[in-house]
């Protein structure tokens, strides 16, 4: 599961209504929810926060936790 598919199944949140809001597909939303490879644009991000009614930057935030830069990487190694 991706981030974004355990922040929304934390939330017991329903796609369907998602996609009706939003006019992303269920299986789009199915496969940012799934597939590691798949990649949420910034657009889908921003209306898929509205859509639940959150904060775009806390679902950023989320999303995004654990990256780093890469200087950052090579000081941990």
């Amino acid at each position: 599961m991706t981030q974004i598919g355990e922040f929304l199944a934390k939330r017991s949140i329903n796609r369907a209504s998602i996609s009706r809001k939003t006019a992303i597909s269920e299986s789009r939303l199915s496969e940012l929810s799934n597939k590691e490879s798949a990649r949420l644009t910034a657009e889908e991000l921003y209306l898929i926060a509205l859509a639940i009614e959150v904060n775009p930057c806390d679902l950023l935030e989320f999303v995004c936790k654990g990256l780093v830069l890469k200087e950052d990487k090579e000081r941990d190694n």
